[in-house]
């Protein structure tokens, strides 16, 4: 009976070798040589990558909106009051249940013109005293409707990360932190926050890097991100196939980067918590 191989033995690292990850690197070399002698490719990435920093803001500030919003969510739906916990409940499902696509138009063209007309009526004695002007629908700018329509879509989703990574703490810790007199927030800063980021860390970062993709659906708003600016050039040159290519070639740069990023991450985490707890379990 001939032997099998060990996990983490020489056979199993062989096997697991990124094979996968040096396919995707020789392509995107290839790609890299193309859009640098060959002139058309040159000059759709130069016109793309006008709207890669419009992408970074986009994914950047929304995230960080939302990623606020789904802790407060998820604290709402722990907390002691039943009417939070029924509000984050009623939020989180609602929002869950409609395409962000969909999101984004309720948000751009009834959203917007809903919080104009109440803004203006809440400074309407002000606008007739002369003292401020009323606000008109194009005064919201498409740019901030898309962020916050992936803030309202994405809270919900990270509302279930936080509360799934602060039920993962043991409650006896948090009873411990109560008897030796650590108030709610103190608690959570000190007790909770740092044994559940373990937990969120991996899913946060499946959402973020998520968001960067569904980033691409603000064109449909007009604005000049990356996909928008591929659109244009295509929609002028015919140049489909190597426009979307060059667009898709930077949007796999900025994921797949970014996924590595956060594997390596993960693996910091995990051996510094090793070393913490005397080395990795048998």
């Amino acid at each position: 009976m001939t032997d099998q191989p060990h996990a983490g033995g020489p056979s199993s690292t062989r096997k697991d070798f990124p094979w996968w990850l040096l396919a995707a690197g020789l392509i995107a070399l290839f790609l890299a040589f193309q859009i640098a002698v060959n002139d058309l490719y040159s000059q759709i990435f130069t016109i793309v990558s006008k709207g890669i920093w419009i992408t970074i803001f986009v994914t950047l500030v929304g995230f960080a909106l939302a990623t606020l919003l789904g802790l407060l969510l998820a604290v709402m739906g722990l907390s002691g009051s039943l009417v939070l916990r029924q509000i984050a409940r009623f939020y989180v499902e609602i929002i869950r249940g409609i395409p962000i696509l969909v999101l984004l138009f309720y948000i751009a063209f009834v959203g917007a013109p809903g919080f104009v007309l109440g803004w203006n009526a809440l400074i309407s004695p002000l606008i007739e005293a002369g003292l401020m002007e009323e606000m008109l629908v194009r005064d919201v700018s498409l740019l901030w409707r898309a962020i916050i329509a992936l803030t309202i879509g994405y809270s919900a989703f990270i509302s279930e990360v936080f509360r799934a990574g602060i039920l993962s703490v043991d409650e006896g810790q948090v009873e411990a932190a109560k008897a030796l007199g650590l108030g709610p927030w103190h608690r959570f800063r000190f007790i909770v926050l740092p044994q559940a980021i373990r937990t969120i860390l991996p899913p946060l970062g499946n959402d973020f890097i998520a968001m960067i993709k569904d980033s691409s659906l603000v064109s449909v708003l007009g604005v000049a991100d990356l996909t928008q600016m591929g659109k244009v050039y295509a929609s002028g040159s015919f140049r489909f196939f190597e426009t979307y290519s060059v667009v898709a070639y930077v949007y796999l740069l900025l994921t797949v980067g970014l996924s590595l990023a956060l594997r390596a991450l993960e693996k910091r985490l995990r051996r510094s918590q090793e070393e913490r707890s005397g080395g990795p379990k048998q």
